[in-house]
């Protein structure tokens, strides 16, 4: 917030902000005749969109008081975006220039906003030194243009343009950096503010001045003026322990941040802006990839290294606060002591830096002194913090990946003295660069085909199957030192329909020939931060506004997407979230199906994407360290959400689970488990989780909550700042209730004796399947050992799991009279469908097939209380006598409940455990630091909601909110949250999504159950007030049963058919009026509904389906509760108008008329506009609704 004054002496408090497009309407107001003669006639919308930085000055109600935009290139009217450089002096480059292509402001205010604009970008784009106007006007510019402008010459003559240039040190020159005096003292003790009282309690409270005091070669100690004020300090050194680093990151591309052969670097200074050539092979040196996508992790293992880490981070390097006070290692080990790695150090640290926060963003100034002060080496590093905010020094710095087995307790950043260079040129690829590019890729996995598409570039421009390529070089000081490859975007139609591109960009705003596909891309890694810059020049060379980047699993990989070898690029690209599509009929639809480029089935991929808008769009970089436990479906809903924020990066995202992360397709019938189609295999490659998160795979033991760390079984250690549990409900293996079967035959089964844990040795053919890993690992067995043998299956439990368990066994080959059901006494296994129809074809089917079924039995001896393995036969208590089976395989889905490890650490740890993990309204244990969502958790008793637990909502959604009230804690734009008042407190959140369950079931039926959430999961029909809608018949295959409750709203779906279920699109009838359904209730009281599957896929449904279907009932809402009707006694909203008819009923014997009110009014026609608007929108999706001016 700031303060600008107007021509007539009026103050205004201004925040200086990126425009949004809902700016434009307020920014085409200030276009007056003198904006358009030195702009010419602009498209607002358009010029936002194709700007590379658009700013606004909004006032403290969020008026638009001064607009400017900005971009790469002058008007295209004037020069080819891609050829500018000819006509200015050479001074001015890409990288140092931005053009302004429109200002405006309200009167009065122009001189000062135009100022505070141009400031305010200098500030921020460090990089930047000129803002230059070019424009066909010839007369003079406005004040406010002339105040900041002065006319530049065109090195060519005769143009038809005039050109004038800002200068940065008019407006924010660089800062002064000298040597720190012990005079500076007070000054910087002003400066660390409140921060100082920690580093004095740690180090004493002269320590600053012994700082500056004690400064030799290797030590030093220097400040930044601002027009004779000191603003900032750093402290740097030169000693560090190189063996240390190498030990905890990747450092190997970066030689080890050592002279491996001193004598070939000359001591010679290197300054920045005038390098040596002689230098390039030693200071630019040849590396593998710029970064590597995180894969699976087995576990940070705890080394020998931790208590010198602690030692080395210890004092204030730890401290890292509002005024950015930052160290690196400031306890260091004497580099004499490993002569290996430390003869030549090539690095220096630094350990102590602060600055005031308004001049923060020009802390980069520090590093050109920095570097002289060290003429011999090539590095600097910094260490903060992992929970601290990345600060604006670091922009310049790139992150070093840390080790595997790294417990280093800070992030690691590192930047070379040859980033500095303001010389950072992009041209297209010419045949002479070949040598120097297949230097540049030889140890890359994808350089065979990075070098056919560079040779098919240069040899025809176009790919092998005809589309345009186009190829880029990056340079510095001549040396090539980046590479890209691009393609044109052919899918385009595709990629808008299936992922949500349009979050980023006005579709109908880019020319089809504007999209390109990113094939191959590498960066050496000392210049990875001019990743975006890169990427911004090859959109203005190539005359394109946006690139895709498709990333494919391994099976589904394609070698002209390189996938595999951009892993860095996603880092400075948004991904994208996949749609929600709908299943067509496309036999019935005809030629009014959608189009073939959208309907047609490909491999599944992850999309990552940037535009001309989103190339200086920052990122704010997460370094804390949120370890999720669980891929259950309220863990992966919660890594989604915070890896799909487009303007968030996570560092240190890391979920440990049992089996890692399944990224492989299952055939469907293959299923042994029911399934929540939350995520399918198709989502999770879509998601590509893969690539933002460390995957541990093992088993949580213990939780350390005073070091904050997670143990896993095998001694391997995670270190934590957020814990979030989401490990769910799993079976357990049963117990045995008896050593003699005999010894209960007279009392039959108790269900409610205590369970006691197993554990005794576990048989080989006993299966206890928790996920799609135990399903494979079952399969396998069971084709290898069972199948084509004798022997009998049981099946254990009351679960649907046990019913898809059985159809699986069946599709495998094994005939039913070899399988045996056995229920457990303490549930109706009716409970598990909630519908006695589908039941009852169940057991039909079960008893066409000879299945033998069990009721009311215990589990009491395996192998006649001999050794287990391998299970010959399995014995129960019943009712009646006790049941003894011949057993080859046994599954076993008898009791779910939390994991005895997961149950141990919590307690182990003092989390308050009742039952299930006890958390609070907003997700929180005990803990501060420890979160908890899902089946694992109930709510505390102060809320008596003791009958509702995590297991009583849909899984996805409260993963959903568990990331909403966590984003807040990362997102800078996000409010903090506050506390509920104190009558809302005690309330358990509300969630609205259905509890789904679904299946192939025995007889070969597909299965599908949606149901509102309810704390009593077994509600009986008698308890419901609504009405039943079915039609078919299950033992037909064409079962669809659909309850409305009283208020005509759909709140339960059952589906049993023999035929594929479109359960995408069936998902979305729930929460539906009945009206919205085509009149449902009207329809089939009237005889003409005899099948749901048909009616439901009918074209008039079809819209219902769409992903951007709620957003069009949120605006309907809105249009409605705003709507204003004319009545007898004025205006009335619709609320009003009712509530008058109600009142007037008995005394009025002409009602009001509330239909033809609503027709007159302007709701109506905002209400016909809006539906309109939508079936065009998406008028790709929608193709079967007709449209005004297509009859």
């Amino acid at each position: 917030m700031s303060s600008i004054t107007s021509s007539a002496g009026k103050v205004e408090s201004v925040t200086v902000r990126r425009t949004e497009s809902s700016d434009a309407e307020e920014i085409n107001n200030l276009i007056s005749p003198s904006t358009v003669a030195v702009f010419g006639r602009v498209n607002v919308i358009h010029l936002l969109e194709k700007a590379n930085l658009a700013v606004t000055l909004s006032t403290t109600q969020n008026k638009v008081l001064a607009h400017a935009a900005f971009s790469d290139h002058p008007m295209e009217e004037l020069v080819d975006p891609a050829c500018w450089e000819n006509v200015l002096q050479s001074d001015f480059k890409p990288l140092n220039t931005l053009f302004l292509r429109l200002f405006v402001a309200q009167p009065g205010f122009s001189i000062g906003g135009a100022k505070e604009i141009v400031r305010t970008v200098f500030n921020t784009i460090i990089e930047l030194e000129y803002i230059c106007l070019m424009t066909p006007y010839r007369g003079t510019l406005e004040p406010a243009l002339e105040k900041i402008f002065e006319p530049m010459t065109s090195v060519k003559e005769d143009v038809q343009f005039s050109a004038y240039v800002c200068h940065r040190h008019s407006h924010c020159p660089r800062l002064n950096v000298r040597r720190a005096r012990v005079e500076d003292h007070d000054d910087l003790m002003h400066i660390f503010g409140d921060q100082i009282t920690s580093l004095v309690e740690s180090h004493g409270p002269y320590f600053l001045s012994e700082l500056i005091e004690t400064q030799d070669e290797e030590n030093h100690a220097a400040v930044c003026e601002s027009e004779g004020t000191t603003v900032g300090f750093v402290s740097v050194s030169g000693h560090i322990d190189l063996k240390l680093l190498n030990k905890c990151f990747e450092l190997g591309v970066f030689e080890g941040l050592s002279k491996t052969n001193p004598a070939d670097h000359t001591e010679e200074t290197v300054k920045p802006e005038e390098p040596n050539p002689s230098e390039k092979e030693n200071n630019v040196p040849d590396t593998q990839e710029s970064d590597e996508a995180k894969g699976t992790l087995e576990g940070e293992l705890e080394t020998e290294e931790d208590m010198r880490c602690e030692e080395i981070s210890s004092g204030p390097d730890g401290i890292c606060q509002s005024e950015h006070i930052e160290s690196c290692i400031k306890e260091t080990v004497d580099s004499s002591k490993d002569p290996e790695l430390n003869d030549s150090p090539n690095v220096f640290c630094i350990q102590l830096f602060t600055m005031e926060k308004r001049f923060e963003m020009r802390s980069a100034d520090f590093l050109s002194y920095l570097f002289k002060l060290f003429p011999d080496r090539d590095f600097c590093v910094i260490s903060v913090p992992k929970p601290a905010p990345e600060f604006p020094l670091l922009q310049s710095f790139i992150r070093v990946i840390p080790r595997d087995t790294s417990t280093f307790p800070q992030e690691l950043y590192l930047c070379h003295r040859w980033a500095l260079l303001r010389m950072f040129d992009v041209r297209v690829v010419v045949s002479s660069d070949i040598p120097a590019v297949q230097s540049l890729i030889e140890s890359l996995g994808q350089q065979e085909s990075i070098r056919d598409d560079l040779d098919l570039f240069l040899q025809k421009r176009k790919d092998l199957d005809g589309t345009a390529l186009q190829a880029f070089v990056a340079q510095v000081q001549g040396q090539i030192v980046g590479l890209i490859i691009i393609r044109d975007e052919e899918d385009i139609e595709f990629i808008r329909a299936h992922f949500d591109v349009e979050r980023f960009m006005y579709f109908s705003i880019h020319q089809r020939e504007e999209h390109g596909r990113l094939c191959h891309f590498f960066l050496k890694p000392i210049f990875q931060h001019h990743t975006k810059h890169f990427f911004k020049e090859v959109l203005r060379l190539a005359h394109k506004s946006c690139l895709n980047y498709p990333l494919y699993l391994h099976h589904n990989r394609q070698k002209k997407d390189s996938s595999q070898s951009l892993p860095a690029v996603m880092n400075f690209m948004v991904p994208v979230s996949a749609r929600r599509q709908i299943i067509y009929p496309l036999e019935k639809l005809g030629i009014n199906a959608p189009s073939r480029r959208i309907t047609r089935e490909q491999a599944p991929f992850a999309l990552y994407y940037t535009n001309i808008k989103l190339t200086m769009e920052p990122k704010v970089t997460i370094n804390a360290r949120i370890v999720v436990v669980g891929a259950s479906d309220t863990g992966l809903a919660l890594l989604e959400a915070l890896t799909f924020c487009p303007h968030l990066g996570f560092n240190n995202l890391t979920l440990i689970s049992t089996q890692g992360l399944s990224d492989c397709y299952s055939d469907d019938n293959m299923r042994f488990l029911a399934t929540s189609h939350s995520y399918s295999d198709q989502d999770q490659s879509r998601l590509s989780l893969r690539s933002w998160i460390s995957v541990v795979t093992g088993k949580m033991t213990a939780i350390d909550r005073e070091v904050k760390q997670v143990e896993l079984a095998g001694n391997h250690k995670v270190n934590y700042d957020y814990l979030i549990l989401c490990t769910g409900l799993q079976y357990q293996i049963p117990s045995l209730t008896s050593t003699d079967v005999y010894i209960s035959t007279t009392s039959g089964p108790n269900p409610n004796q205590p369970r006691h844990r197993y554990t005794g040795p576990i048989p080989a053919s006993l299966f206890t399947l928790n996920n799609q890993y135990d399903c494979a690992n079952a399969k396998h067995w069971l084709i290898n050992n069972f199948v084509e043998l004798t022997g009998d299956a049981v099946v254990y439990g009351n679960t649907i799991d046990v019913y898809t368990c059985v159809e699986t066994l069946m599709c495998l080959g094994i005939s039913g009279g070899r399988i045996h059901v056995v229920h457990l006494p303490d549930d109706d296994p009716s409970f598990c469908f909630h519908d006695i129809s589908v039941e009852n074809t169940v057991k039909q089917a079960l008893k066409k097939e000879e299945v033998h079924i069990h009721h009311n039995c215990l589990l009491a001896q395996l192998n006649d209380g001999q050794h287990p393995d391998p299970i010959t036969s399995v014995s129960f208590t019943t009712d009646g006598p006790p049941l003894r089976l011949e057993c080859g395989v046994f599954f076993n889905f008898s009791h779910k409940t939390v994991d005895y490890n997961a149950f141990k650490a919590i307690n182990d740890a003092c989390l308050v455990f009742d039952g299930r993990l006890v958390i609070d309204s907003t997700f929180h244990t005990n803990d501060p630091s420890i979160y908890a969502a899902g089946p694992l958790t109930k709510y505390s008793r102060r809320y008596h909601a003791d009958k509702w637990t995590g297991s009583s909502f849909n899984s996805k959604e409260v993963g959903q909110s568990l990331a909403s009230v966590l984003l807040p804690l990362f997102d800078p734009t996000l409010e903090p949250t506050i506390s509920p008042p104190s009558d809302l407190e005690n309330l358990i959140p509300l969630y609205s999504q259905a509890k789904i369950q679904g299946g192939r079931l025995p007889g070969g039926y597909n299965y599908l159950s949606l149901a509102k959430p309810a704390a009593n999961e077994h509600r009986t029909a008698s308890a419901r007030q609504g009405r039943d809608i079915v039609t078919g018949r299950t033992e037909t295959g064409n079962y669809f049963h659909l309850y409305l409750n009283q208020h005509d709203v759909v709140e339960s779906i059952t589906c049993l058919s023999k035929n594929a279920l479109p359960v995408s699109n069936l998902l979305c009838l729930y929460g539906k009026h009945q009206l919205l359904l085509n009149h449902l209730c009207s329809r089939y009281d009237e005889g003409l509904i005899h099948d749901m599957y048909s009616f439901f896929q009918e074209s008039w449904c079809l819209a219902l389906y769409h992903d951007r279907f709620s957003d069009f009932e949120q605006e309907v809402r809105q249009i409605m509760d705003s709507a204003k009707l004319e009545g007898e006694c004025g205006l009335m909203s619709i609320q009003e108008v009712l509530q008058k008819i109600v009142d007037d009923k008995p005394e009025t014997d002409q009602p009001m008329n509330l239909s033809e009110m609503f027709q007159k009014s302007e709701a109506y026609f905002a209400l016909k506009k809006s539906v309109l608007d939508y079936l065009k929108y998406n008028r790709y999706h929608l193709t079967m609704y007709a449209q005004p001016g297509l009859l």
